[in-house]
């Protein structure tokens, strides 16, 4: 049934993050599986943009049995967010953008697994399944841009339902995730798909980012290859280039920043996060920046406990706490 504005504005209701609620007949019980029991389509019907035929929902699990397995999503044809609700609610909430280079998600490294540790301190968690540019979507580079404003106004048109406080939603993403969480944060109010019903009303704007071993801009050379091929496409025009140079767009007034990364991050390297807290302070933009000796790339919530990177969860749920000056 095609979603309607009712429907969309009256979403149900789920009881809790029993893990039980992410696993299918027969599968692995340490594997959580996409969708949660609680979750929205982003669109009623197909989204805009949208390729024939569309794509097909190609979910992978990675990892050896009796390793950490992860869920990789690739084939969004339907966009959506799973809700995570924790136990005692606070009124913080965050949408969260799990990463993958812009070829697919990595939706428990980086989104239900987060969720949990998140839900662990009050704050109600949205995992984002968003679009890949790179599957046949016209205007590819603001594919995913469109789905993270879309579902932040969503959210907030549905915030007395989540229990959650609007303005105290805010975003938090993983690589090229964390790439998506900085275009939403300087490009929330851009108009890059028309309006749908009366939840485009709301501010896409987030109350603050976390942006964690986050792609900063797509220059050639200097940004992740991957993410930049994936997102632009080939012969990309310089003014979307520019649009997608996060660190360069920030400006006086934007959401204060949290940002995380490895100095021995391989993939993204760390500059892409010196950059973006160069620009920040330039900008006089609050932000608050740790920069771990050791920890690679896509370590999520997995860094082992004795590392002091295993403490962000901690900071990050701290720091939302902290007025803004």
């Amino acid at each position: 049934m095609t979603p309607t504005r009712r429907s969309l504005l009256a979403l149900p209701v789920a009881a809790g993050i029993a893990p039980q609620a992410f696993a299918q007949p027969g599968a692995p019980s340490d594997i959580p599986i996409w969708p949660p029991t609680e979750r929205f389509p982003l669109w009623p019907g197909i989204p805009p943009g949208a390729p024939t035929p569309l794509p097909r929902p190609a979910p992978q699990i990675t990892g050896k049995p009796g390793g950490y397995r992860d869920v990789q999503m690739r084939g969004v044809a339907r966009p959506e967010v799973g809700v995570f609700r924790p136990l005692r609610p606070d009124g913080r909430a965050v949408l969260v953008m799990p990463g993958g280079g812009y070829s697919f998600t990595s939706l428990r490294n980086e989104g239900i697994d987060v969720a949990r540790a998140l839900n662990a301190v009050g704050i109600t968690v949205f995992v984002l399944s968003y679009r890949l540019p790179g599957e046949g979507w016209a205007d590819r580079a603001d594919v995913p841009l469109a789905d993270a404003q879309r579902a932040m106004r969503l959210i907030r048109a549905n915030a007395r339902h989540y229990g959650i406080r609007a303005d105290k939603l805010g975003v938090l993403g993983f690589s090229a995730g964390g790439h998506l969480a900085g275009s939403l944060t300087v490009n929330h109010a851009i108009e890059v798909y028309r309006t749908v019903d009366a939840a485009d009303r709301h501010s896409a704007r987030p109350a603050y980012a976390g942006l964690m071993y986050a792609v900063s801009n797509v220059d050639p050379g200097r940004s992740h290859g991957g993410s930049r091929a994936n997102l632009l496409g080939p012969d990309p025009s310089p003014a979307v280039q520019a649009r997608y140079a996060i660190d360069r767009q920030l400006k006086r007034g934007d959401p204060p920043l949290f940002l995380v990364h490895a100095e021995d991050d391989t993939t993204v390297p760390v500059f892409n996060s010196l950059d973006l807290l160069a620009a920040a302070r330039r900008a006089e933009i609050p932000v608050e920046a740790h920069i771990l000796r050791r920890g690679g790339h896509g370590f999520g919530v997995r860094l082992p406990l004795r590392s002091p990177g295993s403490l962000w969860p901690q900071l990050f749920d701290r720091w939302m706490g902290e007025p803004i000056e």
